[in-house]
């Protein structure tokens, strides 16, 4: 896509990713979160023996702005070594929708492949389930 992405954000994520534990996969990602007040939030993915314990670079951002207060979330970029851009995994896409279901994602690869992409086109209907609350908020 030829939308222009956030250069600063690409490379709070590339360091991040630097940081990633990842002893399992070897496969590190890193991720930068702007939020509306234009703080700057990073994170790497955390890899766990027991892989469901793992928690993915996007989600340690997110939680690390919301512990700092923040919940206006604008803009994400994610990083990783792959031939192609990665996009948030399903329990990802859903926690960020929490805060923005029109999140805009810029996904990059360390090799300088980046593709722009909003969070709804991955998660078309982030408010309907089970709690009966059809609002595409």
């Amino acid at each position: 896509m030829s939308v222009k992405h956030n250069e600063q954000l690409v490379e709070k994520a590339t360091a991040a990713r630097l940081r990633a534990y990842s002893p399992y996969s070897e496969f590190q990602v890193g991720a930068a979160l702007r939020t509306g007040s234009g703080a700057i939030f990073t994170g790497c993915n955390v890899e766990n023996i027991s892989y469901g314990l793992t928690i993915c670079a996007e989600r340690v951002a997110a939680s690390a702005a919301v512990a700092a207060g923040e919940r206006n979330f604008t803009e994400m970029a994610i990083v990783a070594d792959s031939i192609e851009p990665i996009v948030p995994c399903g329990a990802c896409r859903q926690f960020l929708a929490e805060f923005n279901p029109d999140l805009r994602l810029t996904l990059a690869t360390a090799s300088g492949v980046v593709e722009v992409i909003g969070l709804r086109e991955l998660l078309p209907h982030p408010r309907r389930g089970i709690l009966g609350n059809d609002a595409d908020v």
